[in-house]
């Protein structure tokens, strides 16, 4: 009888424990889910437009100045890539069913820090108090030889 008690035992501690990592594995696929919309560009790499943490949060990865309906850069220097940044930036955030008042952080890269003036102007014409937070930062080059790109994280 104690065998028989001891094996139903194990049993269903073996049973417990798979439910529990199956729950797990479950919750964790079905907790993050992919964004994506036509009206920003096309991931051009493995990576997602953004991401739905399951959270809370919306991590949108960094936009290029990518019109999505020429492909192409808008005509112009950094003031015009920045407004298309965003632009791409909100649009996602939309089909999220978000907006730019949900942003909580930006990091803003540039290929030059000697536009952050330029940039910045037009920055502010998209976000109202109280404003994210903010990294800028100069790098080397950016994709596609871009002036600017833009990723943020929102807040539902």
């Amino acid at each position: 009888m104690k065998q028989l008690l001891s094996i139903a035992l194990v049993c269903t501690l073996l049973a417990i424990a798979t439910s529990c990592t199956n729950n797990s594995q479950n919750q964790t696929s079905t907790m993050k889910q992919r964004i994506n919309t036509n009206n920003a560009p096309a991931a051009i790499g493995p990576y997602s437009q953004a991401i739905d943490s399951g959270t809370g949060l919306i991590f949108v990865s960094g936009q290029l100045p990518i019109d999505p309906a020429t492909g192409a850069f808008p005509e112009g220097g950094v003031k015009e890539q920045t407004r298309q940044s965003l632009t791409n930036a909100k649009a996602i955030l939309e089909a999220a069913g978000l907006s730019l008042a949900n942003v909580v952080k930006t990091t803003v890269f540039l290929a030059d820090m000697g536009d952050f003036a330029a940039m910045n102007e037009v920055y502010a014409e998209f976000f109202a108090e109280p404003f994210p937070a903010r990294s800028a930062v100069a790098v080397k080059t950016l994709p596609k030889n871009a002036l600017v790109e833009v990723e943020c994280i929102a807040a539902r």
